[in-house]
């Protein structure tokens, strides 16, 4: 049965950056759009970004663009997020998810909708000021 688990989470200030690591396992990992999601107490998903393993395609929300960047090392199985320049409204929980034989752009919506193939259990992190 096929697993993200995620790590990289925690506290940093404003200006800070983090790398956040998603780790599949269990599933073929070139047959997956897998991409990030966050969530803050009482507001909505929000997707950020999205990766095909196989191809290197990314998409990204539009304004997360520029700050966050969407990578992967097929070799581990493993998609990160790099985040820079944080901001106290990034404080969220991230979230992995994976989508099978889709395209980046619509996987992402279908992960913020929460109807992926498979979810990680969530990273915390907290942009203090």
């Amino acid at each position: 049965e096929g697993q993200l688990v995620e790590s990289g989470g925690g506290l940093v200030q404003v200006g800070g950056s983090l790398r956040l690591s998603c780790v599949a396992s269990g599933l073929t990992f070139d047959d997956y759009a897998i991409g990030w999601f966050r969530q803050a107490p009482g507001r909505e998903r929000e997707g950020i970004s999205c990766i095909n393993p196989s191809d290197g395609s990314t998409y990204y929300t539009d304004s997360l663009e520029g700050r966050f960047t969407i990578s992967r090392d097929n070799a581990k199985n493993t998609v990160y997020l790099q985040m820079n320049s944080l901001k106290p409204e990034d404080t969220a929980v991230y979230y992995c998810a994976a989508v099978w034989a889709i395209r980046p752009a619509p996987a992402l919506g279908i992960m913020v909708r929460g109807m992926s193939d498979y979810r990680g259990q969530g990273t915390q992190v907290t942009v203090s000021s």
